[in-house]
């Protein structure tokens, strides 16, 4: 073995082991923050805490059933504005996007995804809350869908571009429209994908902060109405996590557990879905 193969087979072993250790260390802080919150979360959280509603300030138990409730009306209002729009954008980019409408629509997104949450709030809170006149599970709602449309448009392109080209010539050699080729082929190939994408992109927006600071508000109530508002899970963190009290929080604790398993489950549900799909190269 001549000198050089030494000095290269060294120099790989050393990279490798460099590129190791840090893959173990990436992997140790994660699950020391995920252990950490397990740790206090799981013994913080009981029955009341799904049940009750939180207690004045200084009094011991209590629960956020109603932060539970809001953060449920609050997803799901940015779910049913969100989906649909950035799943037709989604398809207008991969089917019918020309060059330079196409990629002023791909960078207006991909800038959109880089924009800090606490601007999308304050955009949420000019043109929403202060025409109302009030914080609502609408305004949040508004501010997440503005998350969501850019992530489910960027995620439903990709998987449609990855079908193949002759399946959608063989459609159209049938005689089958553009559009009819779109809804009976294209999508029904990458559906998978597509739900995919969407239930990331639901679990990404789900533990946002900083946009319901501006626009849901918070109350000690259940509120079922759109218009008032209303507690979210990520909210009560924040004001439980920085008080002075105690239970608090291990309330606080408690709440982020629920999250974490919340963010588990979606991101859970995508592998099965993804892992149940068709192979897009075939």
């Amino acid at each position: 073995m001549t000198l050089r193969n030494r000095w290269r087979k060294t120099l790989s072993y050393i990279m490798l082991s460099l590129t190791g250790v840090c893959a173990v260390v990436a992997v140790s802080l994660l699950f020391l923050l995920l252990g950490y919150l397990v740790y206090n979360g799981w013994r913080s959280i009981d029955w009341d805490f799904f049940t009750k509603l939180p207690k004045s300030p200084g009094e011991t138990g209590g629960g956020m059933a109603n932060a539970i409730v809001g953060s449920l009306q609050i997803i799901l209002l940015a779910t049913l504005a969100g989906l649909p729009v950035g799943f037709m954008a989604g398809i207008y980019l991969s089917e019918f996007g020309g060059k330079t409408f196409a990629f002023l629509v791909r960078y207006m997104a991909d800038l959109l995804n880089g924009v800090p949450s606490i601007v999308i709030g304050i955009f949420a809170y000019a043109v929403v809350v202060v025409p109302m006149h009030g914080n609502s599970p609408l305004a949040g709602g508004f501010a997440l869908a503005l998350m969501l449309i850019p992530i489910t448009a960027r995620s439903t392109e990709q998987f449609m571009n990855s079908v193949p080209q002759t399946l959608r010539e063989g459609a159209l050699a049938l005689g089958a429209s553009k559009w009819k080729t779109i809804a009976t082929v294209v999508v029904p190939a990458a559906y998978r994908g597509i739900a995919t994408g969407m239930i990331l992109g639901v679990a990404r927006i789900a533990g946002e902060t900083a946009p319901l600071l501006f626009t849901s508000g918070s109350s000690n109530y259940m509120n079922t109405g759109f218009t008032q508002p209303t507690a979210s899970l990520p909210v009560m963190i924040f004001y439980r996590a920085t008080a002075p009290y105690d239970d608090w929080h291990r309330q606080a604790w408690a709440a982020g557990m629920v999250l974490l398993l919340l963010v588990l489950l979606a991101n859970v549900a995508a592998r099965l879905v993804l892992s149940r799909g068709i192979s897009l190269q075939k």
